[in-house]
């Protein structure tokens, strides 16, 4: 996956037009790259679960 498709479903995420994302663990450096170069990255909260899969929600509260 590149890292436009990444950014557009973070934005995507952020807007609302999707209340999560699920990476699997293939990925999940990937999106970590482009996640954490974005002003916005403590908006995001990554939940992870179980066989490595890290599902990604968007807060309207930056995290501290």
């Amino acid at each position: 996956m590149d890292q436009d498709t990444i950014s557009r479903m973070l934005d995507e995420l952020k807007s609302g037009e999707r209340s999560e994302i699920t990476v699997p663990k293939d990925i999940f450096l990937s999106v970590r790259d482009v996640l954490v170069n974005r002003p916005d990255f403590k908006h995001f909260r990554g939940i992870a679960k179980h066989n490595g899969l890290t599902i990604y929600r968007y807060s309207e509260s930056a995290r501290s």
